[in-house]
């Protein structure tokens, strides 16, 4: 243990300035609960600032925006708790760290703001040693914090993504197919193409849901129906979000509203959420692929074409009541972006 703490001692980061754009993310996306995640370019900035003094160990943190008033200034903020744990994990040791976070990501509505935070610290701490660090390590230690990986893909790699865990190493207990290289313990992604012409709109209320409570309405056990019904469902995800390449005969927001329909989570949750499902059942019933966003209470709308205005006029009495806010969002391609000094 004392030569590892000599080590640490030794390293010191390369770079003291690190700034990271991570974006927004979208879970679930109806059908595909807990694999299928959407990134949206809508973005927290943070910047960090190792300090000089090496005997200097504190930190520093201010909030602008989304947070401020109710995120802690401190070690237990997310992000520096992240840093800190990628800091340990590459031998960094401890360093004194100047955080700012300019944040536009709502917090606790199921836009992915605790994925935002972990992706952050770890980006930042990777970066000060590596400058431009590997993406997929970036994934498989914040994927290991978070728990789950849905939000975490899409907040590194952009895009929609689908992401798993293997538990064994592939070939273990069946046969290794000769020329292949197996998959490795731990988290996987496969990215997926989008079309630029699919549009996102979010619904953020005034109101927050955490993601315990919403995974304590979830049962021990769903129908087998059910199952298969979300498993055909998930599946036309990556071609419903990009149906010229799939080559899908059918009308792009008809298979985007199948494609978000559920019964594996959003039945249990709406009973947490009364306002947030009662606009996605206005919406869907005028045809709009509407669900809950993550873990919600935010609520997602898909489409193929440019429909914000008939969208918003649907919601109006919403938008009216001065309780919810709509973004109307591009989606991002990039996922997390670095900038060292």
């Amino acid at each position: 243990m004392a030569a590892q703490t000599d080590k640490e001692q030794r390293m010191t980061s390369r770079y003291r300035h690190v700034s990271v754009q991570v974006p927004a993310t979208t879970a679930n996306l109806g059908s595909g609960f807990d694999t299928m995640g959407l990134a949206l370019n809508f973005h927290d900035e943070l910047s960090f600032t190792a300090h000089d003094d090496p005997a200097d160990h504190g930190v520093d943190v201010s909030i602008e925006g989304e947070g401020a008033d109710t995120l802690p200034r401190d070690e237990t903020h997310l992000v520096v708790s992240s840093f800190r744990k990628a800091c340990r994990t590459l031998g960094l040791g401890r360093v004194g760290l100047s955080l700012h976070a300019r944040n536009r990501i709502p917090q606790a509505r199921g836009m992915g703001s605790s994925a935002e935070a972990i992706v952050a610290g770890i980006t930042a701490a990777m970066a000060m040693v590596q400058g431009d660090p590997d993406r997929q390590a970036i994934f498989d230690m914040a994927a290991t914090i978070e728990g789950h990986p849905d939000n975490v893909a899409p907040a590194v790699f952009g895009g929609l993504t689908t992401s798993w865990r293997l538990d064994l190493p592939e070939g273990q207990g069946s046969m290794t197919i000769p020329g292949s290289e197996p998959l490795s313990r731990g988290f996987h992604v496969a990215r997926y193409a989008v079309d630029p012409a699919i549009t996102v709109s979010v619904f953020v209320p005034d109101f927050e849901l955490s993601t315990e409570r919403a995974r304590e309405a979830l049962p021990d056990a769903v129908p087998y129906a059910d199952a298969v019904f979300n498993l055909s469902r998930a599946a036309l995800l990556p071609a419903a979000l990009n149906p010229g390449l799939a080559g899908a005969g059918d009308d792009p927001n008809a298979l985007l509203f199948a494609a978000t329909q559920d019964r594996l989570h959003q039945p249990y949750r709406r009973g947490l959420m009364p306002e947030s499902w009662r606009l996605i059942e206005t919406l869907r019933s005028r045809g709009f692929a509407a669900a809950v966003s993550g873990a919600g209470p935010c609520v997602l709308v898909l489409h193929y074409g440019r429909a914000q205005d008939v969208i918003d006029h649907e919601a109006r009495e919403q938008l009216d009541s001065g309780r919810w806010r709509v973004l109307h969002l591009p989606i991002d391609h990039r996922g997390v972006a670095i900038d060292v000094a």
